[in-house]
């Protein structure tokens, strides 16, 4: 695909990998929409994005845990620009507590956030991609291959994801639209901050040591790039590609791995 004078809507955008595609994408000359819950902040960047690139850029508030939202988001789209060539539903939320001690509210913020965000966006943006023959995005995560401890709720709405998308694309297949899953590995962002904690209030800090991270810069090439070549699939490290294979071999052995692995956490929540 030649990201020229395409439309590609992107949630989550206000900061972290959404911000870094709306960079991205407008850099090879897409005309990008914005959806996050800060404004004022999704303004600041669609004027840098014009000025920079020379493109058109939209910003739309929008919480994707509200179906409304999402439906708004497409009508001005489409108020807008008349037509949708990508969707990214990249918006998230991560969480830090053990099942036994969370709230289960956390759970269903989650899963509200990551799957249901998933689905209200492209429920309405799919008439619009039928007609563009274009692309449908889900920024998932490995959690979404192989649940993680300490976050059961995350790893959960991401299984959902990646089962969404697997059965849309397969409902797609002779219609000419591409559906691509996209899981980083460990990336340089506030995710792990704003993630939720057993009471549903922000983190606070990183439990990790982010230095070795993918750049939310470089996580958004690779998946400019998967759109560009319609890839079904973007498991983007080596680490995260096997971890998939070892947990479909070897489940057993990937349990005492993944635990070995979180164990080693700052102020680990297992032990």
């Amino acid at each position: 695909m030649d990201f020229k004078n395409k439309v590609v809507v992107i949630t989550g955008a206000s900061s972290g990998i959404g911000k870094a595609l709306a960079e991205e994408l407008a850099k090879r000359g897409a005309n990008v929409v914005l959806g996050a819950r800060q404004y004022v902040t999704l303004c600041e960047i669609t004027a840098e994005l014009e000025a920079k690139y020379q493109v058109k850029a939209l910003a739309v508030q929008c919480d994707v845990s509200k179906e409304s939202d999402c439906e708004m988001l497409v009508k001005q789209t489409l108020i807008t620009f008349g037509k949708i060539d990508v969707l990214i539903n990249n918006a998230g939320l991560s969480m830090r507590a053990l099942f036994n001690d969370v709230d289960l509210s956390v759970l269903k913020n989650l899963m509200d956030v990551n799957f249901w965000g998933t689905v209200y966006c492209t429920k309405y943006a799919l008439p619009e991609i039928l007609k563009t023959k274009g692309s449908i995005v889900a920024v998932s995560s490995i959690a979404g291959y192989r649940g993680l401890p300490g976050r059961t709720g995350y790893s959960a709405s991401k299984f959902a994801m990646n089962g969404f998308m697997e059965s849309l694309r397969t409902e797609n297949l002779k219609t000419g639209v591409h559906v691509m899953v996209a899981c980083p590995g460990f990336t340089t962002s506030n995710i792990r901050v704003a993630a939720l904690a057993k009471d549903g209030s922000a983190h606070g800090e990183t439990s990790m040591e982010e230095g070795k991270m993918m750049t939310s810069e470089a996580v958004a090439a690779i998946i400019s790039d998967g759109i560009a070549e319609r890839k079904r699939t973007l498991i983007m490290t080596g680490q995260g590609k096997l971890a998939v294979w070892v947990n479909k071999l070897f489940p057993a052995f990937a349990d005492k791995k993944v635990f070995d692995l979180f164990a080693k956490e700052k102020n680990p929540l297992i032990r």
